[in-house]
């Protein structure tokens, strides 16, 4: 048997304490890695980025463990060089967690530095692949404390291994068995030390898509602090000679929506719903009751306006969102991101800024783009934050 990446889907968000986000992905099958920076000023994105990048290449014909190996410590090196040799990027640093898929194997390899995690999710049960490299893991391991109160140390946030310190550096690997339906998550701490393994695990087995699954993870990490920067990959491994999954459109709804029972997938269950219903009852009878069938297309007619209705007044007060504008401006929505038929619009626009969506560095825009859902005080926030970044008052 030979496995495919089935599924898989990443998110990055600043969270909801930080003014920048550190972290930097990189995903391209079969290779998913997942940083996050440390340093003063820009200097932390600048060593995750380095990280991130350095597996941006055509890999070598070689065990993927020694893969990882190598390009860990190459890039360990970079970074430490220009750490030395920049004073602005002095202490700098990044943790590190890759993964490569090896379908023929039917494995997963990893190489791990620092406190960002690996999972796997199998038969409903998560289960941790790596190892933090941290002080409060360390006393944890030696008896000093116990898992409770390691979830709340004030010093949890300090790593004892990480690239760009040193000149070399130790990198964990292994390489885990894979079984049609595992699912992969790599992710910062930003995740973990705002929900637990407990809450990980319900919220990646009950995910239809790895899309909706990351997206309820950031979600529901803001939703308990958002103390710091959250970065998710997750992939679904399936076996090759099964029938692909046609790929859903993107998730656009949150997780208090999805409460409410208005999903994307629901809107458009209920309009398909809906349409079929009112084809059978197009159909002629052989003996036609012209008052019953014209009630039934009145009575079909205002569920959808009702529903239509419902969707539109719970967006335009429950959620807001970024986007771009007509002139290419980051603007500020309230509702929902869908466009019905007819030209009807489940939103509306707030307020637009004058920077353009272009002009913004790629994360920036995608947090743009992405058109996330967002509490209100949560989405001005973001606005006024990269309006400073750009010098804008």
């Amino acid at each position: 048997m030979t496995l495919r990446v089935d599924d898989a889907a990443y998110r990055t968000d600043t969270g909801r304490q930080r003014n920048a986000n550190e972290d930097s992905l990189f995903t391209r099958n079969p290779v998913f890695v997942v940083a996050d920076g440390m340093g003063g000023a820009q200097a932390g994105e600048v060593a995750s980025k380095a990280a991130a990048e350095s597996f941006d290449r055509e890999l070598p014909q070689a065990p993927p463990e020694r893969i990882l190996e190598q390009t860990i410590k190459a890039a360990n090196r970079t970074i430490h060089e220009q750490a030395r040799s920049n004073p602005d990027l002095a202490g700098m640093g990044t943790t590190t967690t890759a993964a490569i898929v090896d379908p023929e194997a039917e494995t997963v390899a990893i190489g791990h530095v620092g406190d960002s995690r690996a999972y796997r999710l199998r038969d409903g049960k998560l289960e941790r692949l790596t190892r933090d490299h941290s002080l409060v893991e360390e006393m944890r391991r030696k008896g000093q404390l116990t898992d409770a109160q390691v979830e709340d140390h004030p010093q949890r946030s300090i790593i004892t291994r990480a690239l760009g310190p040193e000149p070399e550096v130790e990198v964990d690997l292994q390489t885990v068995p894979a079984l049609p339906g595992d699912v992969f998550l790599i992710c910062s701490d930003g995740l973990t030390t705002m929900l637990d393994d407990a809450k990980i695990a319900h919220l990646l087995g009950r995910a239809s898509t790895m899309e909706s699954a990351v997206r309820a993870l950031v979600d529901e990490a803001n939703r308990a602090g958002g103390r710091d920067n959250i970065s998710v990959i997750a992939f679904r491994l399936e076996d090759a000679d099964a029938p692909e999954t046609a790929p859903e459109g993107a998730t656009l709804i949150g997780a208090s929506a999805e409460e409410e029972g208005l999903t994307a997938a629901e809107v458009r269950r209920r309009a398909a719903a809906d349409a079929a219903r009112q084809r059978r009852e197009q159909i002629p009878e052989k003996k036609p009751r012209r008052g019953l069938k014209r009630a039934a297309k009145v009575l079909a007619a205002l569920v959808v306006i009702a529903a239509i209705g419902f969707g539109a007044w719970y967006g335009n007060r429950q959620v807001w969102f970024l986007g771009t504008d007509d002139a290419g401006r980051v603007a500020l929505y309230r509702g929902l991101p869908y466009e019905l038929p007819f030209g009807w619009k489940l939103y509306d626009e707030r307020y637009a800024s004058p920077i353009a969506t272009g002009s913004l560095p790629p994360r920036r825009q995608e947090a743009v783009s992405g058109h996330d859902l967002r509490s209100r005080e949560d989405a001005v926030s973001l606005i006024e934050d990269i309006q400073k970044s750009q010098g804008v008052p």
